[in-house]
């Protein structure tokens, strides 16, 4: 028995589940992390290639992994992975109800409400797909990590999700997805560009919107507690 665990635990480290199938996004925190191999310093290392090697943030960075101050035990991450165990995409969500970037980086980006400080209300940060993937494949990792930012939200009660992005990248991921998104103040130009803070509501409805125009029809969250259920199923 305690073979077959092992053995259902290790294939899913690396993108298969118990059937042979793909793994969509698996959902790590620090409490978790054992369960998903080096998927948390994976999504670091994509991070590095994204944020500081392609667009040229100066931020932290340490052995090729990049991080801040908001990666914690608090800290959600949603990572899509491929075949090999990589991490190709990813995001990160994080409770108002702890210091959080836009209220300590940010504050003055918003100005139509007031900050929330709330475990109903989660920060997205760091959303980002390798452009090493073909033109279908970011669709559908992107098609995915939106998915998963409301499967978990539903999941754990999360009413709202803010975060601050350029306004194309609103336009260009939420809009086309057929997720409404509000702006909290005006924009501000950042680097010559355009980037306003934002919200996004939670909802059954919105999750089969979004199912619906990205031509996803499952689930795609994969959580340790989905991966204990696989293992005693195929140990039983």
């Amino acid at each position: 028995m305690r073979r077959l665990i092992r053995v259902e635990i290790t294939a899913s480290l690396f993108g298969i589940d118990g059937k042979g199938g793909k793994v969509m996004i698996d959902c790590v925190n620090l409490e978790t992390s054992h369960f998903f191999g080096d998927a948390i310093a994976s999504q670091h290392r994509l991070r590095h290639r994204i944020f500081i090697e392609r667009q040229g943030w100066k931020i932290p960075t340490y052995h090729g992994m990049e991080f801040d101050q908001y990666d914690s035990p608090a800290t959600t991450y949603l990572i899509w992975r491929d075949k090999t165990g990589a991490a190709r995409g990813v995001s990160r969500l994080y409770p108002t109800s702890l210091p959080y970037m836009l209220e300590e980086q940010w504050p003055d980006m918003v100005t139509n409400i007031t900050l929330p400080s709330s475990d109903e209300v989660w920060e997205g940060t760091r959303f980002g797909i390798d452009n090493g993937l073909t033109l279908v494949e970011r669709k559908r990792v992107l098609g995915e990590l939106l998915c998963a930012y409301l499967e978990f939200s539903i999941l754990h009660g999360i009413k709202q999700i803010i975060g601050i992005m350029p306004i194309i990248v609103w336009k260009a991921v939420f809009g086309r997805s057929g997720w409404p998104y509000e702006f909290l103040g005006e924009p501000h130009k950042i680097n010559g560009e355009p980037v306003a803070a934002g919200r996004v509501n939670i909802s059954q409805e919105t999750l089969m919107r979004v199912r619906e125009r990205t031509k996803i029809n499952h689930p795609v969250l994969r959580t340790a507690q989905t991966i204990l259920e696989q293992s005693m199923e195929k140990a039983a």
